[in-house]
């Protein structure tokens, strides 16, 4: 119960009056501004996270010959680079990645690379220890300016130096070519963002091929070449440009790639091409190789090859896909007007999902990222289904999700499949469109695209099942040693739980500004002009948080300072309330509220037994000596109660009397935020009557002091209690401080036997239930004759 206590009637104001503010300080600052932690602004980037009136950015440009061995799982190839310097800056060398070298015998990744032996190890965690024999290193045969004389170059890890023969000005352009070659890893085996997947049932290969060629590294206005080694978490930070790639496979094999190909007459059947053009206005996914038909190729071996060419105009990257397994098919949309070719390849083990599910997927993603960002201006967007279990390029990704080998999946299956589907190809926008530095801040592309994941998941389905995005799925991640956490601001690859770091948080934090803190208007035009204001260009963290301030007209320089910049956690606490009204002054109005409370006060141990045990006292027995104390009652109204009342309310003027009778609750509550991180106070009150009113207090609550706070809430009913976060709005990691009067969280444990066995999937346990029917005499899958 709340405990009521009286307000005299001189502070019947006290709510709204200044001496009663707070002024103590915790002695920290979480409302200080981020001025001295950002970048300053200039002409390049401004202070509203625009791009200024100065903005640059390099240029690069690919025409890729490549060739797939099929026999060796190998990868030869050469490449024409034009590099235009669009920098006020003269260069003198290039800086090339050769991310591939990831997988090279001296590779700086697995030197580096901390582990441990344990009592028991199994055979796939010792081959992690021992060193591979394989190399799937790049092998640069040649780098020479075109068609000219060789280049001097160094190889740096995954960096290459290349030497220019004059310095290169604003302005001009430099075209030098590549020659390379090197192995293709087995993706089951060692586990990367590329590699091939072997069938042993058909003795096939299905290749999911990217950093296939050497790319150049970002030269930008912040920081100069981007050179950090790839060590195998930062993902990439490339050019755009233009590309032209000639791809050459085993003749029956189907192709796909980034862009559109330049040449289906040599490559695809009439039949193929007739099913291709159907498919552009389609209303559902047109089947342009059947199953049927990749089933009847993986039985040849064709002898020859074919060369398909794809180009792709204004992308930072290329990958591509080969097998001789591949069902494909098609279905166009419009996006603003512009057509848009979604498409799905995938082996006949992904069936029947993959053929009922992928590129309705890829369809629906692109639409509902483009509402929430930009419109998609590729023309094709691509789901590959193979041994990567979800990595993005632009157009076109690869990813996971195949049921079991009798056609069965279950819920998590079905549902994570669709998902990575959703994430993979959402990321076109982030980072392939708005092309954020991936390799420094991983949070910015996997991050954002997570938020939008999950907007996106909500419109596939109501009440989806999304992993990230609701803040109360980030409480276990906050709620975990500090020494285990980093902030999101962290570089990528030196991120402790990458997964929650720099996917869900940032995702969370998101959903929490769109929702809580600014709303959804704000947040989408904010959001919205972001996307369009970097939109191929090269953001960094700034021109984030100050774009998302400028669009929205709000400061959040503390939010950004508490959730990306440090690792505290949100537990706000109600540490008490107390029940105020006023002293009415009107003595049969005060005195029978007295008389109530009176006759409510408990009688303790002592009273009730000497009830039962003392039959009469000594003044019962002689009454003799009882006096005027007696029987005198000292919460009686008498005549002269009445008289003072009245003069003292004919001195009020009417606006008081009316305060006065009002009959007003006041109740001071006292928080406390345990955890550090500032946050909106959200106060659900419930009412005698059983209604409920929620009273949404903005973070700058905090901003006097940012660990203990009181504040009071005046109501016309009693209130009955007080719940924080009720609707689970701020991650708020313990609840059980969050009611008053405070009340139990619930929770629950679980009962297993010592050994499980596997348990079928619903879908596996249905068509065992139908088959036994079936087997029973007199009875049919329809049920009984």
């Amino acid at each position: 119960m709340l405990k009521k206590l009286l307000l005299g009637a001189g502070l019947v104001g006290m709510a709204a009056a200044p001496l009663l503010a707070q002024t103590t300080n915790s002695g920290t600052d979480k409302f200080a501004q981020l001025g001295t932690t950002l970048p300053t602004p200039n002409t390049y980037r401004t202070a509203s996270g625009a791009p200024g009136s100065d903005y640059w950015q390099q240029r690069a440009d690919y025409n890729i010959r490549v060739k797939l061995d099929d026999d060796k799982q190998a990868i030869s190839g050469s490449e024409d680079i034009t590099y235009t310097n669009l920098s006020p800056d003269v260069l003198t060398y290039l800086w090339v990645q050769l991310d591939q070298n990831i997988l090279d015998k001296n590779s700086i990744t697995a030197a580096t690379q901390v582990n441990a032996v344990q009592d028991k190890m199994s055979f796939q965690a010792l081959d992690y220890l021992v060193k591979s024999d394989f190399d799937g290193g790049f092998k640069i045969e040649s780098v020479n300016v075109k068609g000219g004389k060789a280049l001097p170059y160094v190889i740096n890890h995954t960096m290459m130096r290349v030497d220019l023969p004059m310095p290169l000005r604003p302005k001009q352009a430099f075209t030098f070519s590549i020659a390379w070659h090197y192995n293709v890893n087995d993706q089951l085996k060692i586990n990367q963002r590329s590699g091939y997947e072997f069938f042993p049932d058909d003795k096939n290969y299905l290749y999911e091929i990217a950093q296939f060629y050497p790319r150049m590294a970002v030269y930008s206005d912040n920081q100069g070449w981007q050179h950090k080694q790839f060590l195998g978490t930062g993902e990439f930070t490339l050019p755009f440009g233009d590309y032209r790639v000639s791809i050459t496979a085993p003749a029956d094999h189907v192709v796909g790639a980034t862009g559109t190909l330049q040449n289906p007459d040599q490559v695809l059947s009439a039949t193929q091409r007739k099913r291709f053009a159907q498919a552009a206005s389609a209303t559902k996914p047109v089947l342009i190789v059947t199953q049927q038909e990749a089933e009847k190729a993986e039985q040849g071996r064709a002898k020859g090859t074919k060369t398909w060419t794809y180009a792709a105009k204004n992308v930072r990257d290329f990958a591509w896909a080969s097998s001789r397994k591949f069902i494909w098919d098609a279905m166009g949309i419009k996006q603003n007007g512009v057509p848009v070719m979604c498409m799905s390849y995938y082996p006949k083990e992904g069936n029947p999902l993959w053929g009922k599910y992928s590129t309705e997927v890829v369809a629906h993603t692109i639409k509902t990222y483009s509402k929430f960002t930009i419109p998609y201006a590729y023309p094709v967007a691509i789901s590959v289904h193979g041994p990567v279990g979800g990595m993005e390029y632009p157009m076109l990704c690869f990813n996971g999700g195949r049921p079991e080998k009798d056609g069965t999946y279950s819920a998590d299956r079905k549902y994570g499949m669709i998902s990575v589907i959703i994430h993979e190809v959402g990321h076109n926008f982030f980072p392939m469109i708005i092309n954020s530095d991936e390799r420094q801040w991983s949070w910015m592309d996997e991050g954002l695209n997570t938020f939008v994941q999950y907007l996106t998941e909500q419109e596939w389905e109501r009440d989806y099942p999304s992993r990230r995005g609701e803040p109360k799925n980030i409480v276990d991640y906050m709620k975990t040693d500090k020494s285990l956490q980093t902030p999101i601001m962290t570089n990528s690859e030196s991120v402790l739980q990458f997964g929650p770091n720099a996917y869900a948080k940032p995702a969370t934090g998101l959903n929490m500004l769109r929702e809580t803190i600014l709303g959804r208007q704000l947040f989408d035009y904010a959001f919205k002009t972001y996307a369009q204001r970097w939109a191929y260009k090269h953001p960094e963290p700034a021109d984030f948080f100050r774009t998302m301030e400028d669009a929205s007209g709000t400061d959040l320089d503390w939010f950004w300072r508490g959730w990306f910049y440090t690792t505290d956690r949100t537990d706000l606490a109600i540490e008490g309330v107390k029940w105020y009204s006023v002293d009415s002054k009107n003595p049969e109005i005060e005195n029978a509220r007295k008389r109530e409370m009176l006759n409510a006060e408990p009688k303790t141990l002592s009273q009730q037994r000497n009830l039962q045990d003392i039959q009469k006292t000594l003044v019962d027995i002689k009454p003799d000596l009882k006096d005027f104390y007696n029987s005198y009652d000292p919460i009686a109204t008498t005549d002269a109660d009445k008289t003072r009342y009245q003069q003292y309310v004919s001195k009020l003027t009417p606006e008081q009397q009316t305060r006065l009778k009002a009959g007003l609750n006041f109740y001071e509550m006292d928080l406390r935020n345990v955890g550090g991180l500032v946050m909106p106070v959200i106060v659900q009150m419930t009412y005698e009557d059983g209604k409920q009113e929620i009273v949404n207090i903005p973070a700058e609550i905090w901003r006097k002091n940012n660990e203990h706070v009181t504040k009071v809430f005046v109501t016309e009913k009693p209130v009955v209690s007080f719940v924080l976060d009720p609707y689970l709005e701020t991650a708020d990691t313990d609840l059980s401080n969050n009611a008053y009067p405070q009340r139990a969280a619930p929770s629950r444990f679980e009962l297993f036997e010592q050994q499980q066995r596997a348990q079928p999937n619903p879908m596996q346990q249905q068509q065992t239930s139908m088959q036994q029917k079936e087997q029973k005499p007199g009875t049919s899958a329809g049920g009984a004759n």
